[in-house]
């Protein structure tokens, strides 16, 4: 009896055997389940990238080229990066219908999930402007003031100081900015679409763009409310002008006409 007594296990000792595997069990788990993680992340982008070739030869090879190398009818798209991808086919200006001086934003054709596949192969051909994140772009942190500063600094030459668009030579034009999601005006600034320039990092800054995003929601938005009522100078340049040659133009001609008249009868008098 006193050998048995000797020879039973301590009462933890099951506990700490139970311990000692689960130890074990998450080691080899912190050893394995990032390599499976980064192998299945591999693995989901080179089927984006697959599928997003599928598309690009339906919908964007007889512009672009097979390899995205460019043509006569569409610019090389190596090296672009996502961003462009996301702005051009997200806003409908790409696939573009027909050529001409400025292709127009119209009906998007594809899903998001297609656009992230079709951004996936073109910036396989060579790196690029990613997409940004909602907290490159959304309004936290952001300084409308400064914003608006920005804008105005860069932006009102073409686009007017509230964002309504103008007109620009040859049959281009500079886009309202109006309902345009924060995404896209991001996007643009990164990749200079068609007449715009492109504004780098090291141009404007990601807060920088941050700021000009906010002041556009700012004086665009639905609460803003305009003192000015008619918002005459954040209708554009065209208006402006017609506002100019209307109104400036009559009051030349009344006081001609007043002149005149003064002078006739001046002279029978």
């Amino acid at each position: 009896m006193k050998k048995l007594s000797a020879r039973r296990r301590h009462p933890l000792a099951a506990l700490v055997v139970l311990l000692l595997a689960l130890a074990c069990t998450g080691g080899l788990y912190a050893v394995f389940a990032p390599a499976d993680k980064a192998k299945a992340d591999e693995t989901a982008q080179s089927l984006a990238i697959d599928e997003g070739k599928k598309l690009f030869a339906v919908g964007c090879a007889s512009c672009h080229g097979r390899g995205g190398e460019g043509s006569s009818d569409g610019p090389s798209l190596v090296g672009v990066g996502a961003a462009a991808v996301d702005f051009q086919v997200g806003t409908g200006r790409m696939p573009a219908q027909q050529p001409g001086a400025q292709v127009p934003r119209k009906k998007v054709i594809y899903t998001q999930a297609q656009i992230d596949q079709l951004a996936a192969y073109i910036s396989s051909l060579g790196a690029g402007p990613s997409v940004p994140t909602e907290a490159q772009y959304g309004p936290d942190g952001a300084d409308i003031a400064k914003g608006g500063e920005l804008f105005r600094d860069n932006c009102t030459q073409c686009h007017n100081f509230t964002g309504k668009g103008g007109a620009l030579t040859h049959g281009k034009f500079a886009p309202s900015l109006e309902g345009v999601s924060p995404k896209h005006i991001y996007e643009a600034m990164q990749t200079g679409p068609q007449n715009m320039p492109s504004f780098p990092d090291t141009t404007l800054s990601e807060q920088n763009k941050k700021d000009i995003i906010a002041y556009l929601n700012a004086v665009n938005g639905d609460d803003t409310v305009s003192p000015g009522g008619l918002e005459l100078g954040g209708l554009g340049p065209v208006s402006e002008g017609l506002f100019a040659w209307i109104f400036g133009l009559g009051a030349l001609i009344a006081v001609a006409v007043w002149v005149a008249a003064r002078t006739a009868k001046a002279k029978k008098s």
